[in-house]
């Protein structure tokens, strides 16, 4: 937005923001009047008119009108009055306005520096958006916000930057939208209709996801805005007016069929919308918005940084949903589709289409350099390329952005012939392991309707499915005619005419008749669960499963979810699935397994023809954690179809940045060989995933999408990676270092001392209130802080991971503590509790809250406390422990000269028989050189973060008083705690800024060179 002279807006906008008390009405008006049309809003005084003071009826009148829009100024709205008073003359012009169009009308209300967006939800102005302009606010920051209200610029280049900026969950056009459709559900949920395809969303997602999927309303309406946003951009990449289209026929993508496109929009769970009063003007709202954009140049999964915005992501997480940068995508099938005309793609978990975009892409650019006409490869396409998923909004957005991969020019072209869009609902893992499905050649889909003995079923001959558009064809035709308003309960319609279209051989026809016999009678009996939409994509993720339809090319991003994030029932297949592949690696490291693993091996072992190659973005620790040798072992006997795989690769990215993920990742690359037995198979060993790898390292520009452009950002190298715990002779203080105590939640715990009072509390009685913290979760964080008076014993010092500086401790918290003398732990029943009744106060009520909010019912408070003996390993406390953080990109250790302090959990403590002896492992822990040695050992999510125990699997030896090399590092640790014990630090900023001070002095020290040589000479 830079038509009009920077300089100029940045005037007006400075006049806007000034809130002078001598400032009239009229004068901000005109500013703000002036900002619309010099704002490159694409607002005009002859195209568009700029009404001021515009009548509303009975006397009263908008002080500045846009299209569907009021807006109303104020000289200053800091006055709570002033606007309470102005949001109320606001809903009487929206509320009027909008009975006067029949549509949604918005309300802006402005002193100049506080913006402010209203829509009506039901009877009530609700305030969606607010944007404050400051002294240092860029005019375009404003206009674009301005824009979201008004939408009204037209061409916008559909980046990912202005994506998630305009149609993104913070835009205010989504908060607009969404507003409004939740508006719409909450007034019409419980129609009939609603109600059920809102169900029947439920439904599949839970059986899709199980426990992961989080039921709810406000997941739906994001769901239903998603698709249909989808929906309407696809109508625009084929180059149609989507204002000027019925929204019925946008949301049911008639016009797909008509252009002898199909597979992109469907009828499903979200057209609820064109059924309820206000629905259609929704839609024909959402499309003028989306009309905005030139969606004809798109270069990238566009669709992917929508919903990424839009869906929140812990909802993300629990489903292992990570979506893959464009140019990773772009380079990794660059790399392993190498002959694109002869090659069938499958991306077995497709999510929004990222994978799928590049491939469609880089087919379509071969068949163009060999000279194949267009509508040939658009024909061929379709069998080179194909995704899965199990997420219906994720195969909508696929659909939809297959459709942008193949591009507007090609879709509107006269060679173009037919095209369908091979994106398929469908679980990749196939959890149930079923066999089922396939009977005698037939398909069967049981409807789970019948008596106890015959459930009944419709089946379909498996060679029906090879024309997979003649397919799709008959049973979205079976579908329509079954649910026809015009057919009468109980008859059958003749299906001649089908059969002569569609070529229907006569041995078919009795079969096809039953089946849509059983149609009717299920849309009659009130259960029409979308059964063509269900049929359809259970069938062809099956059907590809087939020997003899597998691909050659497998690649894409499956889904991260951690074992520790698994419902128990999935859990359950988990571990019954790794344990038959020998993936499974023992339940003491099974917080660390993940679905990936299992995941590529199932998809190998399903669609992956042998000989075929696969390329697979995966957690960072698939490369050298021990948890993770069964699948790097590339043999994976399960006993119904054996794989074996020959790995040929992997690229480490774990040291790029930012970090495009969560956690660490890599991609990994092999083929698929012969597991068969006998003579024929002697040379089909598995091979391992190599030790070599491609290492990339480099700060990657945020505007950069393309490979092309990332390329300049990253260096690659050959590195060798080191498998954790190989060759290493574990540390003797292995076994001396035992994590702190569970002390959590905080709320319960820790506390601040308060003030007495005049009349004091008697003696070895103190006062206390909870310490509360910006970092406590739901519940906790939305309880009352706990208040009362506890015995002086039962409050100790408490040590926390921050805590603890390199050779310097911080103050420790306070924390109600139930420990009875030096080594009694007390609970709320404990025999001895009541003589204490200040805690058996205190105690008791923490109980009450714990049973309340537990996430489950498995822990009582004190054992939470004492999980693992974590508590009772610390009593009765030593004089001298060791103590370290147990995160951190570096290790920071410390000497506790305090009997009575508890350590954390956050921290891991050992006892040492001397001062000496503290000061040699702190000289060793708090080295530079041990960090760098151990970082390729430590667990992590996006960095080498996660310490714990890994510095002892580094050989650090027991200190000897008689080795030189030890006393020396004795002596500098302790010339370097008295440096650092003499700095003066500001012990109120954070603990992260005082380590990096901490390590700067460490790094400047005269002894510096000489502790890195001897940490090295003892570990290296």
């Amino acid at each position: 937005m830079s038509a009009a002279p920077q300089s100029s807006l940045e005037k007006l906008l400075a006049r806007l923001i000034d809130r002078k008390p001598m400032r009239s009405e009229a004068t901000l008006q005109a500013d703000v009047r002036q900002l619309l049309l010099e704002g490159d809003l694409n607002l005009d005084e002859n195209d568009l008119s700029v009404d001021l003071e515009a009548q509303v009826g009975d006397g009263r009148r908008i002080d500045i009108e846009i299209g569907f829009t009021a807006i109303e100024t104020k000289k200053d709205l800091r006055s709570a009055k002033i606007l309470k008073d102005a949001e109320k003359q606001l809903e009487g012009y929206v509320r009027t306005r909008t009975d006067q169009v029949g549509q949604r009308y918005v309300g802006i209300l402005t002193d100049g520096a506080d913006w402010r967006a209203y829509s009506l939800t039901g009877d009530k102005l609700v305030l969606v958006s607010r944007f404050e302009a400051k002294q240092r606010t860029a005019p375009t920051d404003l206009l674009i916000w301005l824009e979201g209200v008004l939408a009204t610029s037209e061409g916008i280049k559909p980046t990912p930057e202005v994506i998630e900026g305009r149609l993104g969950a913070g835009s205010v056009s989504h908060r607009l939208d969404y507003a409004t459709l939740g508006a719409l559900y909450e007034e019409h949920k419980d129609r009939p209709t609603v109600k059920l395809k809102r169900d029947l969303w439920a439904r599949l997602l839970r059986s899709a996801l199980g426990a992961q999927f989080e039921d709810s309303d406000e997941l739906f309406i994001e769901h239903t805005l998603l698709v249909n946003t989808a929906g309407i951009i696809a109508h625009s990449v084929l180059g149609y007016e989507v204002r000027n289209i019925p929204p019925a026929t946008l949301v049911l993508g008639q016009l797909f069929e008509q252009s002898q496109i199909y597979g992109v929009v469907e009828s499903d769970f979200f057209g609820w919308l064109i059924e309820v009063p206000g629905g259609d003007d929704f839609v024909r709202l959402a499309a003028r918005r989306l009309s905005r954009f030139d969606w004809s140049s798109v270069e990238h999964d566009v669709l992917k940084v929508l919903y990424e915005s839009v869906i929140a992501p812990e909802t993300r997480k629990k489903q292992g949903e990570y979506y893959t940068p464009d140019w990773l995508a772009e380079k990794m099938v660059s790399d392993v589709v190498t002959d694109p005309l002869n090659q069938r793609v499958l991306d077995p978990s497709c999510g929004s289409g990222t994978f799928l975009f590049h491939a469609v892409r880089r087919f379509l650019d071969a068949a163009e350099a060999d000279g194949r006409p267009l509508g040939q490869a658009l024909d061929e396409v379709s069998d080179h390329v194909a995704g899965i998923d199990l997420h219906p909004v994720a195969v909508s957005l696929a659909r939809v952005t297959y459709l942008l991969a193949v591009g507007n020019e090609r879709l509107l072209s006269p060679e173009r012939r037919q095209i369908r869009v091979p994106v398929y609902l469908g679980d990749s893992v196939q959890w149930q392991q079923r066999t089922d499905l396939f009977d005698h050649g037939h398909l069967v889909i049981r409807t789970g309707t019948g008596d106890t003995l015959y459930e009944r079923e419709l089946r379909f001959s498996e060679h029906l499915l090879k024309d997979a558009w003649r397919f799709d064809r008959l049973v979205n035709d079976l579908a329509d005619r079954a649910a026809n308003p015009s057919r009468q309960a109980g008859s059958k319609p003749s299906l001649s005419s089908l059969f002569n279209v569609l070529a229907i051989e006569k041995d078919d026809q009795e079969q096809i008749t039953a089946a849509f016999a059983l149609l009717c009678d299920l849309v009659d009996e009130g259960r029409n669960h979308i059964w063509s939409y269900y049929v359809r994509n259970l069938a062809r993720p099956m059907w590809l499963s087939m020997t003899e339809h597998r691909v050659d090319i497998l690649i894409g991003n499956p889904p991260w979810l951690s074992y520790r994030h698994m419902p128990t029932d999935m859990q359950d297949l988990f571990k019954e699935m790794s344990q038959s592949r020998n993936l499974w690696r023992g339940d003491e490291v099974a917080t660390h397994q993940d679905l990936s693993g299992l995941f590529i091996a199932r998809a190998v072992q399903q669609y992956l023809r042998v000989g075929g190659g696969f390329a697979f973005v995966v957690p960072n620790p698939v490369l050298d954690r021990p948890y993770w040798k069964g699948f790097r072992a590339g043999e994976y006997p399960d006993p119904n179809e054996p794989v074996r795989v020959h790995f040929t690769g992997s690229w480490d990215l774990r040291r790029l940045r930012p970090h495009f993920f969560p956690r660490g990742s890599a991609v990994i690359f092999g083929q698929r060989i012969s597991a068969a037995v006998g003579d024929s198979a002697l040379d089909n060993v598995a091979v391992p995933l190599p030790k070599a790898t491609q290492r990339w390292t480099g700060k990657i520009s945020p505007t950069a999408h393309d490979w092309a452009q990332v390329q300049e950002w990253v260096t690659r190298g050959t590195a060798e990676l080191r498998y954790v715990g190989e060759d290493l002779i574990s540390s003797p203080y292995r076994t001396r270092f035992w994590q702190g105590a569970t002390i959590v939640p905080r709320v319960l715990f820790f506390v601040e001392q308060q003030e007495a009072g005049p009349l004091g509390l008697g003696g070895g009685r103190v006062r206390v209130r909870s310490q509360r913290s910006s970092t406590e979760k739901p519940p906790w964080k939305d309880l009352p802080a706990l208040e009362g008076v506890v015995e002086a014993q039962f409050v100790r010092p408490v040590l926390l991971g921050e805590s603890v500086l390199p050779y310097r401790l911080l103050a420790p918290r306070k924390a109600v503590l139930p420990i009875e003398g030096s080594t009694t732990l007390l609970h709320g029943e404990h025999e001895h509790i009541d003589r204490y009744p200040d805690l058996a106060r205190w105690w008791r009520g923490a109980e009450e809250l714990w049973i309340a909010h537990r996430s489950s019912e498995r822990l009582t408070l004190l054992d939470q406390l004492e999980f693992r003996r974590k508590m009772s390993m610390q009593l009765p406390g030593t004089s001298l422990r060791v103590v370290y953080g147990k995160a951190g990109m570096h290790v920071s250790a410390a000497l506790v000269d305090d009997s009575s302090a508890v350590i954390d959990h956050k921290l891991y403590w050992g006892t040492v028989s001397s001062r000496q002896e503290g000061m040699y492992l702190c000289a060793i822990l708090n080295a530079p050189a041990l960090t760098e040695i151990v970082r390729p050992l430590m667990s992590y999510g996006k960095d080498e973060r996660d310490i714990d125990k890994a510095v002892w699997q580094l050989p650090i030896p027991q200190f000897d008083v008689a080795n030189v090399n030890h006393q020396r590092l004795a002596e500098i640790g302790a010339a370097e705690s008295q440096r650092i014990a003499a700095l003066e630090l500001d012990e109120t900023k954070n603990f992260v800024k005082l380590r990096q001070i901490i390590r700067s002095v460490i790094m400047d020290s005269p002894d510096a060179e000489e502790i890195d040589q001897l940490v090295r000479l003892l570990l290296e």
